[in-house]
């Protein structure tokens, strides 16, 4: 059996220079979900070759969608229409992506074929009937585990009707994956939130043609639309970004420049975080890109005090959690994270495993039921740390181990690729102090 792969973490040279940062994975995703369903041929520039962008392109190609790849980060997807995809003849495999399994329940929810999903050992842990709930609602069968998690065994044949839902869980991916299906309903389809998410799908859907209404925290559309193919310019993805704007904020010395980054402002919260904590970040150049605001990001290195999250930021940084822990780690003073309960469903139970991690190497955190008080300040020591998996965790310690006295082993790091391929290549070429083993 074969080692998982580990990092070697390790102080090393303060962040220097200007940075590319990997396309946007929610953009890529719906990208190439609605260019499937689309009436004619969409070229998509800046897809993500990521892992779980890749098995979303797949699923689609089983389907009978034809996908050109014609350079690396370039697909273009000849769309079959809303009534246009085929019965697959093998299970849909999903690998790490959730986003990818909530979003396509809510489109095979409506389609004439039965079809099931699978995922890897981790996303075959996270909840779905968040999701399935609201779709039954709506008159669609979806099967699960016994305890709610997948695979997902989606009977086709089933007529949707249309539905005012109000979700008890604010969640880009519980909005999209019920609009999805409200493509296919009679009659109207909306839905609320609790708090305001990202609103990617209803974005694109609008540049495909959908007639659509929303506003934060709200989206309406009726069934029976057909989408027209356009061409979509992905952003860089602000999550992956997360990790070097701490990382250059806490790195005495640092200086980077993060290029044309993705601005969507129902995902930066964490921008707003890290300035409440003192962090020196100023955006250049702003311009759009599909449909997505897109600027240069430049983060200088700041001394950061710790500060109280205010709950209203939570949904629009839920991705950036872990990258925040190490900040508020490096951070003079107590910062206290309340309403995030949200971050154990995740790849992992990420309260948990950062907490757990940050207490091996001489942190202390004080963890309740949808948050924490990190305490920062202190000398970060040396360990190792369980990812368990989870690509934001790993990269989070990745971080960690700059401001360590020794060094920081991180285990299970493969899924970094479902999201970040080739971080550490970015990062030791930024000046990270970090070595695969």
């Amino acid at each position: 059996m074969t080692a998982s792969p580990y990092w070697i973490a390790h102080k090393g040279q303060p962040l220097q220079g200007s940075l590319t940062i990997p396309s946007d994975k929610s953009v890529s995703h719906r990208s190439v979900m609605f260019a499937a369903l689309a009436d004619g041929v969409s070229h998509i520039d800046g897809f993500l070759e990521g892992e779980d962008t890749r098995a979303t392109a797949a699923i689609f190609a089983q389907m009978g969608v034809r996908i050109d790849t014609p350079s690396p980060s370039q697909r273009v997807v000849h769309g079959v229409g809303v009534d246009g995809l085929k019965a697959p003849s093998a299970p849909l495999d999903c690998g790490n992506a959730g986003t990818g399994m909530r979003l396509l329940a809510g489109l095979l929810a409506a389609q004439p074929f039965d079809s099931v999903m699978v995922g890897d050992e981790s996303l075959s842990r996270r909840p779905m009937r968040r999701v399935t709930g609201p779709l039954a609602l709506m008159g669609a069968k979806i099967d699960t585990d016994a305890d709610g998690t997948p695979p997902l065994r989606v009977h086709g044949g089933q007529s949707l009707t249309g539905i005012d839902f109000a979700s008890p869980v604010a969640s880009a991916q519980v909005k999209s994956a019920v609009l999805l299906a409200g493509l296919y309903a009679d009659g109207e389809t909306s839905v609320s939130e609790p708090h305001p998410t990202r609103d990617y799908s209803e974005r694109m859907l609008r540049a495909f043609g959908v007639d659509i209404a929303f506003s934060p925290g709200k989206a309406r559309l009726r069934g029976g639309q057909r989408l027209r193919a356009t061409d979509i310019v992905v952003p860089a993805d602000f999550s992956s970004a997360a990790f070097f704007l701490v990382a250059a904020s806490i790195i005495p010395g640092s200086e980077l420049r993060l290029r044309a980054v993705g601005l969507n402002p129902r995902r930066t919260g964490l921008l707003a975080a890290l300035r409440l904590m003192g962090a020196d970040i100023s955006e250049e150049n702003h311009a759009e890109q599909g449909g997505e605001a897109v600027a240069d990001l430049v983060v200088r290195y700041a001394p950061l005090h710790g500060a109280e999250i205010p709950e209203a930021l939570v949904p629009d940084m839920i991705d950036e959690f872990p990258a925040l822990f190490v900040a508020a780690a490096a951070a003079q003073g107590n910062t206290v994270v309340r309403g995030a309960a949200e971050l154990r469903v995740k790849e992992s139970d990420r309260l948990a495993a950062m907490a757990t991690g940050l207490r091996t190497l001489g942190v202390q955190v004080d963890e309740t039921d949808d948050g924490a008080t990190i305490h920062g300040g202190a000398v970060l020591g040396s360990g190792t740390i369980e990812s368990h998996g989870d690509h934001r965790i790993a990269m989070a310690f990745a971080i960690a181990g700059q401001l360590s006295s020794g060094e920081v082993r991180v285990n299970d790091i493969a899924n970094v690729a479902t999201s970040f391929p080739d971080f550490d290549g970015l990062a030791t070429g930024a000046g990270f102090g970090l070595r695969q083993g």
